[in-house]
């Protein structure tokens, strides 16, 4: 057989490979105002009611009215999935509820259920946030339903977050959501991005490569429903439009500099009761100030796609109790590298946090309890007996349930 060779294409000279991952040296500040200086074109969102700040805010009346008219629709799911991606990265429905009445219906349950678990413990945790300046209600989307099945139904039987979830996730998605209520004197949040990378450290976010940097912000969906007015003073959520487009950006919201562009460039739009307001969990925002006499009570919807699952149901704790003494033999003997320990412990373990309980795991201490893999980890680097640690696997399986 005569000899082949493989050409390869040639290189473009000075233009070597991007880094695998992002670190901080790859967060440029004078690119970042670059991108956030965009204008919003009316002509990119023509069913908008207006463009405030940049923001294209619809009226929600007109899309209740229009909700059976299917090339309406499928205008609409287009525009926003436009915004969500490459406009300015939010939009804001108002009047979204038709009979503002299953709002203040839902408010009062929560508010029992807040008063309910005020009295149980008086342990709270937030993200980017201290704790005590607000009350948290984690998986409020469980406990409604629990707490008053009608109430739920007639709330999510709303078809505009329905319209904005499939905009951007498509169909199959899943629902969490999360009561917060600023009080009078809290304080805003620091920036940040969202979930899945906004909850990693710089440390972390480098061990993500590049490609997982741009796939986060298509995994979830940030929604905020408003249960009381929400005027400029009471702090409604600060975004910087236009920031989810730079790719650095779970990284630079962790940067001095870029937190301080944020500080003097956000938006924020006033929001009544029953208003809607969506946004790319890339977008660059925070919690504002409230410096009112009244609360600001808003559920905070964090819409997940149906794609972050694994094919396989597997019992991961039942694995961890069979392997530990194995890898714990290895250990002891030296006869495996610690890397390949930690090959076997990634194989075995479940490494991400999440989805967890945060009523029975909250972030006091950080953004996430820690993980099954971290737990494992930690015991054999300690020497723990089988017996030891099958207590504290068994003890952090029992957290895996919600309230």
């Amino acid at each position: 057989m005569a000899n082949q060779t493989q050409t390869l294409p040639p290189t473009v000279s000075g233009s070597p490979p991007a880094n695998r991952s992002v670190t901080r040296a790859d967060c440029s500040i004078s690119e970042f105002r670059d991108i956030t200086d965009a204008q919003t074109a009316p002509a990119s969102v023509p069913l908008a009611r207006q463009i405030d700040k940049r923001i294209p805010v619809y009226c929600g009346e007109t899309i209740n009215r229009q909700i059976h008219d299917a090339d309406y629709i499928d205008a609409l799911l287009s525009e926003w999935n436009y915004v969500f991606d490459d406009g300015a990265g939010a939009v804001v429905i108002k009047g979204a509820f038709p009979d503002i009445a299953v709002v203040h219906d839902a408010t009062a349950t929560l508010r029992e259920i807040i008063a309910a678990e005020a009295a149980k413990s008086d342990q709270s945790g937030d993200h980017f946030a201290a704790a005590g300046a607000n009350s948290r209600v984690w998986n409020a989307h469980e406990k409604l339903a629990i707490a008053s099945p009608e109430i739920f139904a007639r709330y999510y039987a709303n078809p505009v977050l329905h319209l904005a979830s499939r905009a951007w996730l498509g169909p199959a998605y899943q629902i969490t959501a999360q009561v917060n209520v600023v009080h009078p004197g809290g304080k805003a949040q620091v920036c940040h991005r969202d979930y899945h990378l906004g909850f990693q450290s710089v440390e972390q976010l480098g061990n993500y490569p590049r490609n997982v940097h741009r796939l986060s912000p298509h995994l979830t969906l940030q929604g905020a429903i408003a249960h009381s007015p929400m005027p400029i003073a009471s702090g409604p959520t600060q975004l910087l439009p236009h920031s989810q487009k730079f790719v650095e950006g779970y990284v630079a919201t962790q940067l001095d500099s870029f937190k301080q562009h944020f500080a003097d460039h956000y938006v924020q739009l006033p929001l009544d009761t029953g208003d809607m307001l969506f946004f790319n969990p890339a977008v660059f925002h925070a919690a504002g100030d409230n410096d009112t006499s009244d609360d600001r009570f808003a559920n905070l919807l964090q819409i997940g796609s149906a794609f972050g699952r694994t094919l396989e149901m597997i019992d991961r704790t039942r694995l961890c109790r069979v392997l530990y003494p194995v890898l714990q033999q290895w250990q002891a003997s030296n006869s495996y590298t610690q890397q390949q320990i930690d090959d076997v412990l990634a194989a075995t373990a479940e490494g991400y946090p999440f989805p967890c309980s945060l009523d029975v795991s909250p972030p006091v201490d950080g953004l996430a309890p820690p993980s099954q893999y971290d737990i494992m980890r930690s015991a054999l680097q300690a020497n723990q007996s089988l017996a030891d640690f099958n207590k504290q696997i068994d003890h952090w399986q029992s957290l895996q349930r919600s309230m």
